[in-house]
């Protein structure tokens, strides 16, 4: 009699989890997070970390990024980054997962350009790719890191 009721006990607390784990698989995806190829320029409105790699032996330099809504062009992007005491102007799109961003150190004449990827899984916190400055095409990789506590 005692082993009927321990197999009855084991049986029982065996459905409440096999019904559990076929309504978690019935779930929707989460909207909140998506794909690198869907994320949006709103998404990446708000203040990031730049840190560029400086090569063989140099040390990587940051810089702070401010990114926000194009006031010409609504689906775009433009800001300002900042280099320890040096600001420069930027504007840019993302589509499909790929940003471009264009940096102006004087306000008219493209000085450095920057073409990365958003991270898959990242939910478009986190960007990778390769910044190329105009006049001497020195390239530098880089890493966009969006700052807690911003949009």
């Amino acid at each position: 009699m005692h082993t009927r009721v321990i197999i009855l006990f084991i049986a029982s607390c065996a459905i409440p989890v096999w019904a559990t784990a076929q309504n978690d698989s019935n779930k929707p995806a989460d909207v909140s997070c998506p794909a690198a190829a869907d994320v949006d320029s709103a998404r990446l409105f708000g203040r990031w970390q730049a840190q560029f790699d400086a090569g063989a032996g140099g040390t990587p330099t940051q810089a702070a990024l401010q990114l926000e809504r194009n006031q010409q062009f609504g689906g775009s992007l433009s800001g300002t980054i900042t280099r320890d005491a040096a600001k420069a102007q930027v504007a840019g799109d993302v589509d499909n997962g790929v940003f471009t961003l264009e940096e102006s150190s004087d306000g008219n004449a493209i000085t450095a350009t920057w073409t990365g990827q958003i991270v898959e899984g990242s939910c478009g916190r986190e960007i990778r790719g390769v910044w190329k400055s105009v006049p001497g095409h020195t390239e530098h990789d880089f890493v966009l890191r969006k700052q807690a506590n911003w949009q």
